[in-house]
């Protein structure tokens, strides 16, 4: 593989190299910061960094050609914040953390090719995928889902004030902004969307929210323009976001609009916009040719707008170098970085399974232990499902200050189920509040103010609506600690109400059991309590988790049981009960009954259903033992052996679908273990949950445990 520079320079180059050669110094003499020069090293690097990229590729050493051609302006960005100013970048934002990176004289173009070669030494992925990131450098890790990070940026904004307020301590400093960038395609995702309009309504209701957005603008989404002054239109529509335009290729004015907004962003504590306008060079990734939408006059009138030639115009004007020094310098860039790929293109990648998991869901059940025996949850009265939730939020709000609660509905009205009443009067309006009514941005918050020194407990309203913004959950929440082998963590506990036999009150969104969305986003923890007695301590474990080990928990809770009192018969008070101090471990089941004739594997309603049948199927000469999950992430596999081997027979109880249920993994590891018994179950129907009396057609029922139970017993 030779560096020879001249072998294969492409027509940008050639006409940037003329282009450099040819300038002279202007009539008027132009002054120029020091900055110009950081700017210009910044550019060229992430330029050579993108060919070099591409030239790796070309012999099977480099995974990734997404580049910041075109986009180099953001370098001047970068100069106008704070090194301690957190950002979430764009995935063209090269030179931005280039720029940033010399500020704080760390080695950031090494930092670029380790992770395009996805060696095991890059510092932020570990080579698990080629991202912009370093705690050093107050850069946070962000994949490539279409505006997916947007969402944390306005809640790390909004948690920044908010921590000075309550007292909390923040790796933020207090005047810190956030720093969002994103391409201009991207706002035309919902999730982009959701992000903006959050910003206007917290601007609009005048509280602090230091957020400074840029929208690198090439025109292209992919090979799909964005119609002539569609992107301007959009991001002015929303008056309480201050707007400003640069252009690119004029990085003296892209430094001195970006200076002047940050600074105001930073006084003023409101958000901010800039569009900076750019180009795009070397299509959009390495196997796009770009050939095929854009036509060669297009391609090439774009040249005359390089950001880097606009640098080098700057201090050629400034007589702080001259053109040709300028292309001499470009050109030594260039074999030094083809030096430099050539060095980690050597260099190994991960070696095991197990290295590429590491970050992913690390558990410390000792600690969490220890911690969650601290919070007192004895109560000699008995409570149900929904005043247990509630004394367990008490207690963790009680015993973390940095605890926010906050969703829809959920502060002065106590949510819809009352579950959260009267906490917003204990604990206050800036600990537990409402918001708006968009899951992606409750999540958004939530995954903002994790990494901003708080723990969030988000309400999503129903199951159903988590679905608008799930990928908040498998895109952003759950990849973090896995792309910044954790020097970033977001732990948070996510309260869900769900599933299905509400009474009087049903339908689709209101009765969803979708878990199958949850179960398989890697390291998520999911809790799903049935009993007073575990709802309230397995909250304190995914709090104490969620701080622990930056665990993202997400706490379902069964709305049919939240007000049930009884179990067997009206009036018995068979489902309530008193909080204990008993500790409950992540992936911890909970046996009831002791029969020796089958083992029913359940949890949620299902528990309620099959503790009732247990009784019916005691009275026909039937002992069975129920055991009760209790987590379906990660799943109580050594507890399910155990009391599968104690009787030889299992049925599976699943209130959630026949496909995609959690069935179907119980099922698994019995096989997976050898489990040499029989192995039966009942489930919901692969349906929807309709109205009134028909949901009983599609939810598994009693009669079904109970014959089902006979069939495998043959009784």
């Amino acid at each position: 593989m030779s560096t020879t520079a001249t072998l294969d320079v492409d027509p940008l180059e050639e006409h940037l190299l003329a282009s450099l050669r040819a300038l002279e110094p202007s009539a008027a003499l132009r002054t120029a910061p020091p900055e110009v020069e950081e700017v210009w090293r910044a550019q060229v690097d992430s330029r050579q960094a993108d060919y070099a990229a591409r030239w790796l590729q070309q012999h099977g050493r480099s995974f990734y050609t997404i580049g910041s051609a075109g986009h180099e302006s953001n370098a001047a960005v970068a100069l106008a914040l704070r090194v301690d100013d957190p950002a979430l970048l764009h995935y063209r934002s090269g030179a931005f953390y280039l720029a940033r990176a010399a500020q704080a004289e760390l080695d950031g173009l090494r930092d670029i090719m380790l992770g395009v070669v996805a060696a095991a030494v890059e510092p932020i992925a570990g080579g698990r995928h080629k991202v912009f990131g370093r705690r050093e450098l107050a850069i946070l890790p962000m994949t490539s889902t279409i505006a997916s990070h947007v969402p944390r940026a306005v809640g790390m904004a909004l948690a920044i004030d908010r921590a000075t307020r309550l007292g909390v301590t923040s790796p933020w400093k207090a005047d810190a902004i956030v720093l969002c960038s994103f391409g201009d395609a991207s706002i035309n995702h919902a999730t982009a969307q959701a992000a903006l309009n959050t910003t206007a309504q917290i601007a609009f209701q005048g509280l602090p929210l230091p957020l400074l957005f840029v929208c690198e603008d090439n025109g292209l989404g992919i090979s799909v323009p964005s119609p002539s002054g569609w992107v301007e239109s959009a991001l002015t529509s929303r008056p309480e976001i201050r707007y400003e335009v640069a252009y690119g290729h004029d990085p003296a004015e892209v430094l001195g609009v970006a200076s002047e907004l940050a600074e105001w962003v930073r006084a003023r504590r409101r958000p901010a916009v800039l569009h900076l306008r750019t180009v795009r060079y070397l299509s959009h990734a390495g196997a796009d040719a770009e050939i095929a939408y854009r036509t060669p006059q297009a391609i090439r009138a774009d040249y005359e707008r390089d950001p880097i030639l606009g640098t080098a115009r700057w201090l050629v004007s400034a007589e702080r170098a001259s053109g040709e020094e300028l292309a001499t310098d470009y050109l030594a860039a260039r074999d030094e970085v083809r030096e430099l790929a050539l060095e980690v293109a050597a260099l190994p990648q991960m070696t095991s399974a197990e290295q590429v998991v590491a970050p992913l869901a690390p558990r410390s059940p000792g600690v969490v232990a220890e911690r969650a025996r601290r919070l007192h949850l004895a109560a000699e009265e008995s409570l149900t499902l929904a005043q247990a939730v509630n004394a367990g939020l008490a207690a963790v709000l009680e015993r973390h200050p940095n605890a926010l609660l906050f969703g829809e509905d959920i502060a002065v009205k106590g949510g819809v189920y009352g579950v959260t009443r009267g906490l917003h009067a204990r604990f206050g309006a800036g600990r537990v509040f409402d918001t708006l009514l968009d899951e992606t941005s409750i999540l958004g918050l939530a995954l903002g103010s994790a990494v901003s020194g708080f723990l969030p407990i988000p309400e999503i309203q129903y199951l159903a609506y988590l679905h608008n913004a799930e990928d908040q959950l498998r895109g952003e929440a759950a990849t973090l600690q896995f792309f910044s082998q954790r020097a970033y963590r977001n732990g948070m506990v996510i309260r869900l109400a769900g599933y299905g036999y509400q009474r009087g009150f049903g339908g689709h969104f209101h009765n969803d059991d979708a878990v199958g969305v949850l179960r398989d986003i890697p390291g998520l923890v999911i809790a799903s309590p049935a009993r007073p007695d575990d709802a309230a301590a397995m909250l304190v474990t995914c709090a104490e988790s969620a701080i622990v080990d930056g665990s993202v928990c997400v706490f379902l809770e069964p709305i049919a049981l939240y007000h049930t009192r009884d179990l067997h018969s009206e009036g018995d008070e068979g489902w309530v009960a008193a909080l204990t101090e008993e500790h409950v471990p992540v992936g911890s089941a909970r046996l009831y009954l002791d029969g020796g004739d089958l083992t029913i594997v359940t949890w949620a309603n299902g528990l309620h259903l099959s503790l009732r049948v247990a009784r019916w199927l005691e009275q026909r000469g039937v002992r069975a033992r129920v055991l009760d999950l209790r987590w379906l992430s990660p799943l109580p596999v050594e507890d399910i052996v155990r009391e599968a081997n104690a009787t030889g027979r299992v049925l599976v109880v699943d209130e959630t679908r026949r496909t995609g249920g959690v069935s179907e993994g119980v099922i698994a590891e019995l096989v997976d273990t050898e489990f040499a018994g029989r192995i039966a179950r009942v489930t919901s129907k692969d349906s929807f949950v309709p109205l009134g009396d028909a949901a009983r057609l599609v939810l598994v029922s009693e009669d079904e445990i109970e014959a089902a139970a006979l069939a495998l017993v043959g009784a």
